[in-house]
């Protein structure tokens, strides 16, 4: 299985805005920290304020915040919300073009290890990344200390 990069800095943005606490953030600042074009982050943020992840807020006093409690943002549901595709091979898709399918193993046993990693994502929450973590966590991604919750 690979996780997209949309994924990926999806799970980060979600980190940093848990780790900062009641601090605002903006765009850049997260783009700035994991030197993370600006551009694509954008995307990112404005999907998972879509989803309600996160809130956007524009204006002097916007920058972005967690929409709910690290501990409701399970690991699992946020990959399959920001994943556009979870077919790991051609078999998964509608316009299954392989002429093994009918007799091939391989997509059940995919399938089965598809919902084994998943499974285990379910099990996780943003909460559960930080947890005992953000006094170091902040020092990695250089969020003043008076700024960490």
């Amino acid at each position: 299985m690979h996780l997209t990069r949309f994924t990926d800095y999806s799970v980060r943005v979600l980190l940093y805005l848990a780790t900062k606490g009641e601090a605002r953030s903006t765009i850049s600042e997260v783009a700035g920290t994991f030197d993370i074009s600006r551009n694509h982050l954008m995307k990112v943020v404005q999907e998972l304020n879509q989803k309600g992840y996160l809130k956007a807020m524009r204006g002097k006093h916007g920058g972005l915040l967690l929409n709910r409690p690290p501990s409701s943002i399970n690991l699992g549901a946020l990959v399959r919300d920001t994943e556009q595709e979870m077919a790991l091979v051609e078999c998964f898709r509608e316009d299954n073009a392989c002429v093994i399918t009918p007799h091939c193993r391989l997509q059940p046993i995919l399938a089965e290890a598809l919902n084994a990693f998943l499974g285990v994502l379910d099990q996780y929450t943003l909460a559960d990344m930080l947890d005992g973590r953000n006094a170091e966590l902040a020092r990695l991604l250089r969020i003043p200390a008076t700024n960490v919750s």
